[in-house]
Parts: C-alpha cells; structure tokens; sequence
C-alpha cells in the first residue's frame, strides 16, 4: 500500500508539474485564418467552359461588331477634306535656297510669302486651320520639365522659376513670366486668308475651357518675355493675361510625338470644290536648323474629328481577324471534330462525397 500511496503522490506531484509548466508557457498564436467563405474561395463564380460552340459564337460577335463600327469610323473618316501645304522650301527667297539659317536669323529680310490653295471638295464650316511641325521633339524629358505651372496660374507665383531653367531669369534675377523653354519656343508664324480679294476672319477659340480657367490664371501678364538676346520664337502682349492668350495655351499642351499638329485658328465660312484662296504667311519660325518640316492644314471635321484612317482600319482588322479565326474553327470542327470530356465530372461540379450532382 505504501508502493501504492508513493505512486500516486508521484503521479499527483507530475500532473501539478505539468499544469504549472502548461499555465506558465504561452500559448502559441495559429497562423490558420479566420474561416470565411472569401479566404476559402468559397464564393458563388461564374466558371465558364470554353466549348466549340462557346469560342466560335464569340469570335463571331466580335467580328459582327467591330466590323460595322470600322466601315462607319472609315467613311467619316474619307468625308474629312484636308489641303495640306508644306511651305518652309518654297517661302525662301531663290538666293537663300542653300543657306536657310542666314535668311530666318537675319531680322532685316523679308519673310512675307503668298501660297494658294484650291479647295478640291466642297468644305463645310467651320474650317480648321493647323500648322504641322516635323521633326520637332517636344516631348524631350528637359523640354517637358522645363515650366512652371504655379507661375502660369497665380500671380503669386511669379519668382517660381526653379524649374524653368536655362528661361527662368534674366539680367539681375528678375522672372521671366512665362517662364521655361516650352513657352520661349513659341511658335510665331502668322497666316493671313482670303478669297476673291475678301479677306476671312480667322476665329481664336482654339484653346480647351478647362486650360483657360484653372492652368492659366487671368491675374498673371506676360513679364520680360523674349527680351534676353537669344529670341526663341513668339513675343506675348504685356497686356492681355495668360488665360487669354490662346495661342499660347494651345502651344504648352506639349505634343507626344516628332510630328504633330496644333490648332491655330477657325474660319466660319464653307468653301465649294475649286475655289481659290490665298494665304499670306509670316515665315518667322526657325525649323532649318534642326532639319523640320512646316505645313500649313486646314481641314473639316466629323463624328471622329480630324481625317484619320488608322482607327477604321483598326476595327476592320480585328473584326476580320476575328471572323477568320471562327470560321477557322468551324471547318476544323466539322473535318476533324473532337470528343469533349462531360463537364459533369469537372471538380466543381462534385459533391463532398465524391458522387455526381
């Protein structure tokens, strides 16, 4: 009995071990997650099964409607009357053929040059006139960076330059507003139309609403702009604010590509098919010493605005594609069709047990 009573002093004393040693270990954390029917991806799925019929049927849709869309985006796009005129050779005088650079930096020669045009469809108005640049990087990284948009918004900001460099100061650190490269280069040749000896306004509501009234404040006036000694391009009227100045505006919306086209004006008036005008052009900006390209553009407009083929062709494309690839699977499935498993037997589609629903 003595044995007994030992042995179970001895099993009492452990167990008392055993809890005192488990009360005084922490309890490990579990990293199991918190059960949810989101963490065990448990939700209701649509999990579609890309038979035959599935495949052709939507490869068919696509084809059905890119197609339509391609053909209508394709004809709007050929009812767009462009005359494009491309005048930076042909407005040299004969003597500066062979050295550009000497007439477009000499200030004493006459750069006034006359070209005509003759309308080829009838244009309906309004007319959109653009000057086209080729050649000419404006989305280079130092270009872009080289403004400040506090400055063209407030007046407060005049002294923000810090970004505008090399055209941020001039003389004893006095700001040039606007400042910056984008706006030093802007572009300063002029056009003058008429027809039949009338002349045709030329309509300045060119530049975006939203620009007008948050980019460029109407508080803040042009200030020692283009007066260093190396002019880059157009001179602003000290007395019209920057939220007025449209051809400004227009010029900072910097373009992503070598070759764009900005607007420079309207004309409200329709032109029938062989009509003749005549432009008047100021060739004051200098392309020559970078090797680019002016044109002059006037153009109508449509449902896809400007004449531009390349987004019908896109949707003829695909939808063509698209309508090949089906019928591709057509003929396949009817010379060689292939047995498919029953879906019945996919995963998702059995019971916990294992049985077939």
């Amino acid at each position: 009995m003595n044995n007994t009573h030992a042995a179970t002093s001895s099993a009492s004393r452990m167990q008392h071990g055993d809890s005192d040693s488990d009360s005084s270990t922490p309890p490990k954390k579990s990293k199991i997650p918190k059960y949810s029917r989101f963490t065990q991806q448990e939700l209701p799925a649509c999990k579609p099964i890309l038979t035959p019929g599935w495949v052709i049927t939507s490869f068919v849709a696509v084809g059905i409607i890119f197609i339509p869309i391609g053909i209508a985006s394709l004809f709007a796009s050929e009812q767009v009357v462009e005359i494009v005129d491309q005048y930076d050779h042909d407005c040299l005088p004969s003597e500066y053929r062979g050295d550009p650079l000497t007439f477009i930096k000499d200030s004493t020669t006459n750069k006034t040059c006359s070209r005509r045009l003759i309308v080829p469809k009838p244009m309906k108005g309004p007319v959109y006139i653009y000057y086209q640049l080729d050649n000419f990087y404006q989305n280079h990284r130092r270009y872009v960076k080289s403004r400040s948009d506090k400055q063209l918004r407030s007046s407060a900001a005049e002294a923000d330059t810090k970004t505008c460099a090399p055209e941020a100061t001039i003389g004893k650190g006095a700001p040039i507003v606007p400042c910056g490269l984008i706006a030093w280069s802007l572009f300063n040749d002029t056009y003058g139309f008429s027809m039949k000896n009338k002349a045709l306004h030329i309509s300045k509501d060119i530049a975006w609403k939203s620009d007008r009234e948050k980019k460029f404040g109407s508080d803040v006036y042009p200030k020692n702009f283009q007066s260093g000694s190396l002019i880059g391009g157009a001179k602003l009227n000290e007395s019209i604010p920057l939220s007025q100045q449209e051809d400004l505006i227009v010029w900072m919306r910097t373009a992503a590509l070598p070759t764009f086209r900005k607007l420079y004006g309207k004309i409200e008036a329709d032109f029938e098919a062989n009509d003749i005008i005549t432009v008047v052009i100021e060739n004051n900006y200098n392309t020559y010493s970078f090797g680019g390209k002016k044109k002059l553009v006037l153009s109508t407009s449509s449902w896809i605005g400007g004449k531009n083929d390349f987004l019908g062709i896109a949707y003829l494309s695909v939808g063509g594609l698209c309508l090949f690839l089906a019928i591709s699977f057509i003929l396949l499935y009817v010379i060689k069709p292939r047995p498919l498993g029953d879906p019945s037997y996919l995963s998702w589609n059995r019971n916990a047990a294992g049985q077939v629903n």
